[in-house]
């Protein structure tokens, strides 16, 4: 009797402790949402429109506009507004393959597109051979910097 019990003592804090732990089951939050809170994660604002990939040789290997020297397997990207250091997830609407990348360079430069990625992020993304496809670009931030002031 003793041990049921205790037994039944552990069963409650647990069912206790579940409660007060957030959850990512919710029928709100996709599974990748999820995994952007669990990293430290929300989406701040979403952009939609065309992507497009770059590599050292179409960038001839210069240094990206931020001064890094461009790399084929780097999760970097182009934005022409965005900040230096922004963190997005690029999220391929064809095939709802998506990455999380940096940008650390400026354009696209071509009308309707919003964001250029490293080839090795397209490879990623499933796009090389396609050149150019719809996406979706959610900017992030982190859940402790996005808390309001004052």
């Amino acid at each position: 009797m003793k041990k049921m019990t205790r037994n039944l003592k552990l069963t409650i804090l647990a069912m206790a402790a579940l409660t007060l732990i957030p959850s990512c089951a919710s029928e709100h939050d996709s599974v990748a949402l999820c995994e952007l809170r669990k990293a430290g994660y929300k989406v701040k604002t979403t952009q939609q429109g065309k992507a497009s990939w770059y590599s050292v040789k179409s960038n001839y290997g210069t240094r990206t506009a931020s001064g890094q020297r461009l790399s084929n397997n780097a999760p970097t990207a182009a934005h022409k507004t965005l900040p230096m250091g922004t963190k997005v997830r690029v999220t391929n609407l064809a095939n709802e393959k998506s990455e999380i990348v940096t940008i650390n360079d400026r354009g696209p430069f071509t009308k309707g597109r919003v964001i250029d990625v490293t080839i090795g992020t397209a490879e990623k993304l499933g796009f090389v051979q396609h050149g150019v496809v719809p996406v979706k670009v959610e900017v992030l931030a982190k859940i402790d910097d996005s808390k309001d002031k004052g």
